[in-house]
């Protein structure tokens, strides 16, 4: 619940100082390691959107866009997909596996316009 607070303020605050009075869609990115939840996510914007706590209103749609894991192993620089932040590498067998995606969790964009 929190998270949605916090995607809702900044989104808010930022639309505000375009000069928007309306937000039609969020873009937010969710890593497959994030620990956030995207069904979670999307229940908790659908009640806020209903408070009327910013500029977001019952209208606004919110797109989750998946980001997948993936590590490369530091020692043979083998790609593969973790299972957990620390991972074997599924071709050399040692513990070197560095994320470089996944973990992700922030608001890419936004949709939005003046009303008037």
């Amino acid at each position: 619940m929190s998270l949605v607070l916090e995607i809702i303020k900044i989104v808010s605050e930022d639309a505000r100082s375009h000069g928007f009075s309306k937000v039609d869609k969020i873009d937010v990115i969710v890593g497959d390691l994030s620990n956030v939840l995207p069904d979670a996510l999307e229940l908790a914007f659908f009640y806020f959107q209903k408070q009327g706590l910013g500029i977001p209103d019952e209208n606004t749609e919110l797109e989750i866009i998946r980001e997948a894991a993936k590590a490369q192993c530091q020692t043979c620089l083998f790609e593969f997909i973790p299972d957990y932040r620390l991972a074997m590498c599924p071709k050399c067998g040692l513990p070197n596996g560095l994320l470089i995606s996944g973990e992700t969790f922030r608001v890419q964009s936004y949709e939005g316009c003046d009303e008037r």
